[in-house]
């Protein structure tokens, strides 16, 4: 049509009139998702795989398309569009569906944004995998900016009638499992590797409709249970479906070469393959003679970074990390970890320091016991300089907000590891320990014993983009006390 406009055997009526006819085209390709969908080769396995069985998973590699694939399945089943080709598990009335991904941001900007669109565009509503015209009402999350809470769908017959409502709601893993119990469901989509308390859950809920439960994902976790079962004894029931880049036709060349560089090598069958990689062995294999280095004075406008993992039975343990502004080397340069204290005690060793960076915490720090108040409100109560949110890995380009991952945190570290990026003073000795010990088990889980230290080392380094110099703080606006977005501010690389 664009060759028309160009054209001087039009008038103006005729062009305009065929700018409305282009617009309109856009917007009906725009708004019906899942009438442009064609998929390939695993798309299809997956999609056809309910006719026959209840549990299903797609284990993929990076940017294969496992969540698009996921939200389309999903809205054809909530819709009851379903394609000509399609010889999968056909509902004939409307559903009750769960979609669920590892913390509530994540579920937001992800989940959310694939069967919805834009959170934060209004306009761009019913631009993901559920067409527009069947958005009957949206419910909102409370305290949540931009989330959703639920969508009601309208559901067609195989005639394309309008014969009643679906209803799917959003959950997150963070939420506990207490979250996953109580309902009846037919339909439940996990975009993210499940507990495999969550992923039981979710199978008792189904247990009664005789539901499905399909799973989206890449091994980042290594060989948990819930993998193990697919991939080693697979009940009646169960199918499994992996794809790598090789199975991604909308991957060229060129993208595949430049992201592959970005992984270490332990980690590329996992993020290429979709085979689960991470097992038994050290975290970090890397010697400490490459990472410890003697102290020295940390120049006045190098960043700083801090990093706390909460405790009391187990430490409570805090790092205290510099950034060299030269090449962006990364410096554990003081430590402190005890056991069995008040955070008003833990804070008196914090101020005892002679700088106080910003302090990267973890999501549990929100937490509140016996209608006391929260670990965070506490620590700022004694003067504590926590950053203003519990903490995220620093978001990708599909993200406006970080995840709480841990994978994206040990990844980051490695690399920088791997590049003579990350060092360690000589005095920090806990911190050694704790390196040394700090492994895989069996199930392909990080052992989660005298781990506190590497923890907060992990919220400090993937926390980088809230750092300051140690001078002249009291004259410097801190990113989040700024007019401008925490999403333009620019990161410490």
């Amino acid at each position: 049509m664009n060759h028309l406009l160009m054209s001087n055997n039009l008038n103006k009526a005729e062009k305009e009139k065929l700018l409305r006819l282009m617009k309109e085209k856009e917007e009906r390709i725009l708004f019906n998702q899942i009438g442009q969908w064609t998929p390939y080769g695993w798309q299809e396995l997956l999609s056809n795989a309910t006719e026959e069985n209840n549990q299903c998973l797609a284990m993929a590699g990076n940017r294969v398309g496992k969540t698009y694939t996921g939200a389309r399945i999903t809205a054809c089943h909530l819709t009851g569009k379903y394609p000509d080709w399609w010889k999968g598990k056909r509902f004939t009335k409307p559903i009750n569906a769960w979609a669920a991904g590892a913390s509530t941001v994540t579920t937001r900007d992800i989940l959310q944004r694939e069967l919805l669109g834009d959170p934060v565009n209004l306009l761009m509503r019913g631009s993901g995998a559920i067409p527009k015209d069947c958005v009957v009402d949206v419910v909102r999350k409370p305290q949540i900016p931009n989330a959703v809470e639920s969508i009601v769908v309208k559901f067609h017959n195989a005639f394309g009638v309008h014969i009643g409502e679906s209803v799917i709601s959003f959950k997150s893993y963070e939420m506990g499992e207490e979250k996953f119990m109580g309902s009846s469901l037919d339909w439940i989509w996990l975009d993210e590797q499940p507990a495999q308390n969550i992923y039981t859950q979710c199978l008792t809920r189904t247990l009664d409709k005789r539901g499905f439960v399909m799973m989206t994902f890449t091994p980042e976790s290594g060989m948990t249970p819930v993998i193990q079962q697919f991939m080693n004894d697979r009940k009646k029931g169960q199918f499994l479906v992996q794809a790598g880049w090789d199975e991604a036709p909308h991957l060229d060349e060129d993208a595949k070469e430049q992201i592959l560089a970005q992984y270490l090598p332990n980690e590329r069958e996992m993020r290429t393959k979709g085979q689960p990689v991470f097992g038994r062995g050290m975290v970090f294999p890397y010697s400490l003679d490459k990472l410890v280095v003697e102290d020295f004075t940390i120049p006045a406008h190098w960043n700083r970074i801090c990093g706390i993992d909460f405790g009391f039975d187990h430490p409570t343990a805090i790092v205290w990390g510099a950034i060299n502004p030269e090449n962006g080397c990364f410096y554990i340069v003081d430590e402190y970890r005890e056991s069995r204290q008040t955070a008003t005690q833990h804070a008196i060793a914090i101020r005892a320091r002679s700088v106080q960076p910003p302090i990267a915490w973890p999501h549990d720090g929100n937490r509140t016991f016996d209608g006391g108040d929260s670990m965070a409100v506490q620590y700022r109560q004694e003067g504590v300089n926590f950053l203003p949110e519990h903490f995220t890995n620093p978001p990708d380009l599909s993200q406006t907000k970080g995840d709480i991952k841990i994978a994206p945190g040990i990844t980051a570290i490695s690399q920088a590891m791997e590049k003579g990026l990350f060092k360690v003073f000589q005095s920090c000795q806990y911190w050694q320990q704790e390196y040394g010990a700090y492994h895989f088990g069996e199930n392909g889980k990080i052992v989660d014993k005298a781990d506190d230290l590497m923890s907060a080392t992990r919220y400090a380094f993937q926390s980088q983009r809230w750092s300051e110099p140690s001078k002249d703080k009291s004259k410097r606006q801190r990113p989040w006390e700024s007019k401008e977005s925490n999403s333009n501010y620019n990161w410490v690389t």
